[in-house]
């Protein structure tokens, strides 16, 4: 797996090519349609996430080697791209690794800003399961 800065610094170059937050947005949205689907047996209530105003389901699964695969779901555009952020940056990754990795590249890519209220919610909501499944797993 490639290293989560190398990751990283390749969505920082891929959202500094664009120079306006309209193409931003509609890059976004075209790497939320590239997220798979989860499977309907994993969209119950208590996969759903708490602060996010449009439904996002949530859930993480473990790998032989430690490793944690995260999934993610939402009926929202651009909450759907922001997922595919975080997967990219988070998923396949060891417990340790998710929990040392800074989430100021959303900060780089602009996004702190150009996020409404209630986005910058729902994906700190986010952010928090993923480092809380990668908590779990240490103890």
């Amino acid at each position: 797996m490639t290293d989560y800065n190398e990751q990283i610094s390749e969505l920082i170059d891929d959202f500094s090519f664009f120079e306006n937050w309209e193409d931003k947005y509609q890059y976004l949205i075209d790497l939320g349609r590239n997220v798979p689907k989860m499977d309907e047996k994993l969209k119950v209530d208590e996969n759903k996430l708490k602060g996010c105003q449009s439904v996002v389901y949530f859930s993480n699964s473990l790998n032989n080697d430690g490793s944690i695969n995260f999934m993610a779901n939402s009926d929202a555009a651009i909450v759907q791209g922001l997922i595919a952020l975080m997967l990219r940056v988070y998923s396949g990754r060891q417990p340790q690794e998710i929990l040392d990795i800074d989430t100021n590249f959303l900060e780089k890519i602009g996004l702190d800003e150009h996020l409404s209220p209630t986005r910058k919610n729902g994906l700190s909501s986010l952010i928090s399961s993923i480092k809380n499944a990668a908590k779990l797993e240490l103890v």
